[in-house]
């Protein structure tokens, strides 16, 4: 039987706690990205995925990907519930680390991927809708490619030989995939192309991107699943990665625009991060820098395609995670090194790589449009145009963020005041055939207006 290393199990436990921590952080990118009608309905969306997500996970969602193999698909009813998840290293993965240890790790991979969805779809979104389509996508889309790549299944080392050492294609792949067909599916926020939506607080953009940036040390160095000199390797490739990244995109910025933006520096490194995730543990640090660099470029003008084609991607998922990701895959079958892992580059991986995006883009989107039509058949998907313009903090939550009385100080509501200002606000907007009442919004840099 494995037995267990002190090193390796600590390690990993403080990975996990890492990459748990970036779910609070795309919170607080996502929130300060919107408009201040909205920033706790879409930090309520990443909050309540670690609720609702790890219940899941235990119930079903680790067995389904890390059970016992069922035709290189899906895995077994082994460990629902979590049994037989204990103290002891599981026989097949993270060999020296308590299997509950192991599960709790690929659990937060889980709780991230969904909430990642939900920056292409901010402010247009009922939260009763939402919850069903966290539930059904965590179980039916997640936990099956997560089976495919990271477990036993058929694109994985067991099967076609796709390379993806933290994520790129199970994560950010299989989630720009679904934000690009709940984008289509959903349709533009109201107002989309007649009025500016900009960041309500950039500051906790920042912020937010400054804690994903922390975390994803333990989403790519953890990894490695071993205190060891791999997950040295990850640690440096994505550090470097991100940090080409903010310089990738901001060269472009500033000749486009004139200017470099902080906006623009912190969604510069989220796509490097997402870009390197895939290849973390397999190329070289050189090749990292790389890999960074041309993130942020593509990244880059792939957001400022969707700027001119009245796509409303709302936060850029589709132009970050799901171009970045592809990005990724491709580059880890050009850049993989031996003198890393125990892999090379070559035109047969780049094959390999290319496939399993193909394969994972695909499923996701058709997936996730089945569930979202279903869903909407269930519970209606949309807000209102009145609950939109209203905030979706005050309709979905009966909560205001920002709440200033007459002197500029914030105060407490009480309910009653709460559903005042939404009938309010609802009157108004019928009241006028114009605009909105409001008009904060969103937009990430490469989307600003002029």
């Amino acid at each position: 039987m494995p037995e267990i290393n002190g090193a390796d199990t600590a390690w990993v436990l403080v990975s996990a706690a890492l990459v748990m921590f970036m779910t609070p952080g795309l919170a607080l990118f996502y929130g300060g990205l919107v408009g201040s009608r909205h920033v706790l309905a879409t930090i309520m969306q990443s909050f309540f995925a670690l609720g609702l997500v790890s219940l899941l996970w235990v119930a079903v969602g680790y067995t389904l990907a890390f059970g016992h193999d069922i035709g290189g698909v899906i895995g077994g009813l082994d460990f629902a519930g979590f049994r037989d998840v204990g103290q002891a290293p599981s026989e097949t993965y993270a060999t020296s680390v308590p299997q509950v240890g192991f599960a709790l790790y690929q659990l937060m991979f889980a709780i991230i991927t969904p909430a990642l969805i939900t920056g292409a779809i901010a402010e247009r979104m009922r939260f009763s809708a939402y919850v069903a389509f966290l539930g059904l996508w965590s179980v039916l889309v997640y936990a099956p490619v997560a089976h495919w790549v990271f477990a036993d299944g058929f694109l994985g080392a067991a099967g076609l030989g796709a390379l993806d050492f933290a994520g790129g294609t199970v994560v950010h792949i299989n989630a720009g995939a679904a934000a690009l067909a709940a984008v289509l599916y959903l349709g533009p926020r109201n107002g989309y192309g007649k009025r500016a939506f900009i960041p309500h607080n950039v500051p906790m953009v920042i912020l937010g991107a400054s804690i994903l940036w922390f975390g994803w040390f333990g989403f790519n160095a953890g990894s490695a699943l071993g205190a060891n000199g791999l997950a040295a390797s990850a640690f440096a490739a994505t550090h470097l990665a991100a940090a080409a990244a903010v310089i990738g995109w901001l060269i472009l910025e500033r000749i486009r625009h004139g200017k470099a933006t902080t906006l623009g520096a912190a969604t510069g490194g989220v796509a490097g991060l997402v870009a390197i995730t895939p290849a973390a543990g397999f190329v070289e640090p050189w090749a990292a820098i790389v890999i960074g660099l041309a993130a942020g470029a593509v990244c880059y003008m792939v957001v400022q395609v969707k700027a001119k084609t009245g796509f409303d991607d709302s936060l850029d998922v589709v132009g970050v995670h799901l171009a970045g990701g592809i990005l990724g895959a491709l580059l880890t079958g050009v850049f993989a090194s031996t003198a890393i892992n125990a892999f090379e580059g070559s035109l047969g991986q780049l094959g390999k790589q290319a496939i399993a995006a193909g394969v994972t883009l695909a499923f996701s989107f058709v997936a996730t449009l089945a569930i979202l039509k279903v869903v909407d058949r269930l519970l209606g998907l949309r807000a209102t145009e009145e609950e939109e313009e209203a905030g979706l903090d005050l309709t979905q939550h009966a909560e205001s963020a920002y709440t200033p009385d007459a002197a500029g100080t914030s105060k407490a509501l009480t309910h009653d005041d709460i559903e005042r200002m939404v009938t309010e606000l609802i009157r108004a907007t019928h009241a006028s055939d114009a605009t909105s009442v409001v008009t904060e919004g969103t937009t990430t840099s490469g989307a600003a207006p002029g």
